[in-house]
């Protein structure tokens, strides 16, 4: 294959780097990525992720599959959808794969569902047999088994079916015929599974019909099953096909015949999560926003990571490097932020010291998730004020009484002046040691802008002013009326207060804000305000 041609599909990372020994023959390992939630990928695949020098992914494949590769890792994107050009063809898929291989490198070959079920697998490995190169299979859910689940219908129940079959809806078009023995099918298995059939489902319907399938059996249609895209509707072998036409419904999609499908009224789970399809832009830094991802997903929510935030060194070290110097001469160490336990912390045993080091420091925090980062470095916080704000956490500290108390406060290189200036106004030595910063990351304003414009967003999450700030400059609104424009019909969300009134000073209106300013709060706010 020529190399401009694999060099073009590379989606992210870079080309792989040098296999280990000289002239050694690498191997494939064909791996079933699932359905289309990432969670559903099996404990062998995710450690073959991990370990690949070369991934070639599908286009069925979860693209958050890919965090688990290495950033040295060749990725190189194999997709193929219906009615679009293919950006390889089987045969040169099967001979890069070969071609990586004989190469030197460990291959991941990342196919959506299971890769023996209607995934070419079989064709793949048969070419690198063919070549004597070392190969392993791993097995995937397969998305009949997704589809059929996670629109509620068990496809096989003692009360209506024991068999089921598996069964593709668009066979090899050079094949001089079909070899579906729809004779025997139609009634042969009591529940029906069709792959890639939308296109030809009014064949499959008649086909089923006239060989004695009842007209009246009912029919489910799921599509993009197990994701957050999910779509499933429900009709009989008669209604089936004006229903999915009525209904926009596209591949990717699964049939699923069968009386089971009755069951979907009692059973349905997935749909019915109370945030099922709502699309919400996390624009926390990429590194923080895990918590609050899972927690909206857990929901049904689908997340697009938006990072509005990146994490940098800090002009200069000299502040926080001579507080540790001297860190004996304070009384208080303050953490307003997750990031500020972390990078202080990084910079602590950059110096050789550690915790030890701290005895006979009083700690204050935040906020309880502040002290929950604390206490992964086994310290506790000695305060952590009601209101978890900087103005919280000065009230607190004020009331024990802070004159001539001197107080380091590692942060952000540019933050709010409120805590320092109400300690230092009660009395307190104050030093503000920086231990990072916060800048926009690389300039993302059209691919931002874009799904505003389209409306692909119906809700804004924002964890700190900066967030706020550095999402309207991304946004590159021009006016009050051009934002109101492309924020129409989407709901804000601010964690607390001073990112709250952060959002209503440059022109947002505030949708959501918990009572508590923690995420774990912030989403079941989402919820509730879902839920109404």
């Amino acid at each position: 294959m020529a190399d401009n041609k694999t060099t073009a599909s590379i989606a992210s990372g870079q080309p792989a780097t040098a296999p280990s020994a000289a002239g050694q023959v690498g191997k494939v390992y064909l791996v079933g990525a699932g359905p289309g939630d990432p969670g559903l990928i099996t404990l062998r695949g995710k450690y073959l992720l991990e370990r690949a020098q070369v991934v070639v992914y599908d286009h069925l494949a979860s693209k958050k599959l890919l965090k688990y590769v290495s950033a040295t890792a060749e990725l190189i994107y194999a997709g193929k959808r219906g009615g679009i050009k293919h950006t390889f063809t089987q045969p040169e898929i099967s001979r890069m794969l070969v071609e990586k291989a004989q190469a030197g490198f460990k291959v991941v070959r990342l196919k959506g569902g299971d890769p023996f079920i209607f995934g070419r697998g079989g064709e793949e490995i048969e070419e690198i047999a063919k070549h004597n190169i070392p190969f392993e299979v791993v097995p995937g859910v397969t998305s009949a088994t997704a589809a059929a689940t996670y629109a509620g219908i068990p496809i096989t129940h003692r009360e209506y079916t024991s068999s089921v079959a598996f069964i593709t809806g668009h066979e090899d078009p050079t094949k001089p015929g079909s070899n579906i023995a729809w004779d025997k099918l139609a009634t042969g298995a009591g529940t029906i599974v069709i792959y890639m059939g939308i296109k030809n489902l009014p064949i499959i319907t008649r086909n089923l019909i006239k060989h004695g399938r009842d007209p009246k059996t009912p029919v489910a249609v799921v599509r993009w099953a197990s994701t957050p895209e999910q779509r499933s509707v429900v009709g009989t072998l008669e209604t089936i096909s004006d229903i999915v036409i009525n209904a926009n419904i596209k591949p990717p999609s699964l049939i699923v015949v069968g009386e089971v499908v009755n069951l979907r009224d009692k059973i349905d789970w997935f749909e019915k999560r109370p945030l099922f399809g709502k699309r919400v832009l996390i624009t926390r830094t990429r590194d923080q926003a895990s918590e609050l991802v899972s927690l909206l997903e857990e929901s049904g929510a689908n997340c697009m990571e938006f990072a509005t935030i990146s994490i940098v060194q800090p002009d200069s070290y000299t502040v926080i490097d001579q507080a540790l110097t001297d860190i004996g001469r304070y009384d208080w160490l303050l953490f307003t932020s997750l990031n500020a336990v972390k990078y202080f912390f990084a910079r602590l045993f950059e110096k050789n010291m550690d915790a030890r080091d701290l005895k006979g420091l009083k700690i204050g925090v935040v906020g309880r998730a502040t002290a929950d980062a604390l206490s992964s470095y086994c310290l506790k916080a000695d305060l952590i004020p009601e209101q978890f704000t900087g103005e919280g956490l000065a009230a607190s500290l004020l009331e024990q009484g802070v004159q001539s108390k001197k107080i380091l406060l590692p942060r952000a290189q540019d933050a709010r002046e409120v805590l320092v200036d109400r300690l230092t106004a009660g009395g307190a030595d104050v030093t503000v040691a920086p231990v990072y910063k916060n800048i926009r990351p690389p300039d993302e304003t059209m691919a931002l802008r874009s799904e505003f414009e389209e409306k692909n967003i119906d809700m804004v999450t924002f964890t700190s002013s900066s967030t706020v700030t550095n999402f309207l400059k991304m946004l590159g609104a021009e006016n009050q009326e051009e934002l109101d424009r492309l924020l129409d019909g989407v709901l804000i969300v601010a964690i607390g207060p001073i990112t709250a009134n952060t959002a209503r000073n440059n022109g947002l209106t505030i949708h959501i804000q918990p009572e508590k300013h923690t995420i774990p709060e912030m989403v079941k706010s989402i919820i509730a305000h879902g839920k109404k």
